[in-house]
């Protein structure tokens, strides 16, 4: 199944905003007042030349500190090359703006693994002067040096590692910091396994790798490296779960295309009928 790369930084980024802000943009972290958080429902617009749909990523609307007017904030993740991308960035910001009448900060994360160096602006032109000149704040995320993130305890530092610029080489090391990243961050369960399912969408090791990490990881000072294998076996366990789901899954979905009822596929598993039919439809 292909992965939704939008949905993944969406969720990401609402759950950590105000430290997706203070990493990235310190300076506007210093104006935005945080107690006044409002995530709005998506914004769907159509190109109409182009015959095509497009979802704003994130929406959210806050204030600045000291004063009483509302701003937006737009965060879109652009996960693959579009020429075109700053214009579809003005064309939100003029939509947004349309609809909002109120200050609109743009926000581009670009998450593709090329290294490009992509444009800030969208301009038109004439040769006797300038129409408009539109910019938008950037992060490009293939050109941060993970190391330089490792000894910053922001959990949205720790996700990102994942689509940093980093070599194959140090795919072993960059798991074993994120590792030491989310024990030092000390989150609840979901948030740390939000950053998990994250990071391992992006750097999945082999068999192999793993068991060369967890080498390392056992030659690790004792307490921390305790907590680091204490992470590492549940979420091996986890993943042994959702693998025996996934399998059990499949072999409903077979019995059902065979002709075998829900009751008696119920029967089989020890499930009620309802049951069944969530497990088929879930992915």
């Amino acid at each position: 199944m292909a992965v939704d790369h939008d949905r993944l930084f969406k969720e990401l980024i609402q759950a950590f905003f105000e430290e997706f802000i203070l990493l990235f943009f310190p300076e506007m972290y210093e104006y935005i007042d945080f107690q006044h958080l409002s995530f709005l429902s998506e914004e769907l617009f159509t190109d109409v030349t182009a015959g095509e749909k497009y979802r704003v990523d994130l929406l959210v609307e806050t204030k600045l500190k000291g004063e009483d007017g509302l701003i937006i904030v737009h965060i879109e993740n652009q996960s693959y090359v579009q020429p075109s991308f700053p214009e579809r960035m003005f064309i939100y910001f003029s939509r947004l703006f349309e609809k909002y009448r109120t200050n609109v900060v743009p926000i581009a994360v670009f998450s593709y693994d090329t290294i490009r160096d992509e444009p800030s602006s969208f301009t038109l032109q004439l040769p006797f002067g300038n129409i408009l000149h539109f910019r938008f704040f950037t992060i490009e995320l293939r050109k941060q040096n993970w190391r330089n993130y490792i000894r910053i305890d922001n959990p949205i530092a720790a996700a990102l590692l994942s689509k940093m610029g980093y070599t194959e080489s140090e795919r072993i090391e960059l798991k074993k910091q994120f590792l030491r990243m989310l024990v030092r961050l000390e989150l609840d369960e979901a948030k740390q396994r939000l950053l998990m399912g994250f990071f391992e969408i992006y750097v999945k090791l082999s068999d192999e790798e793993e068991q060369r990490l967890r080498n390392e990881v056992n030659q690790m000072e004792t307490k921390e490296k305790e907590q680091v294998l204490e992470l590492l076996i549940s979420y091996e366990q986890k993943g042994k779960r959702e693998g025996a789901k996934q399998k059990e899954r499949e072999m409903m979905r077979k019995m059902i295309a065979k002709g075998m009822s829900i009751a008696d596929i119920a029967h089989i598993f020890d499930l009620t009928e309802e049951e069944v039919h969530k497990r088929v439809k879930d992915e």
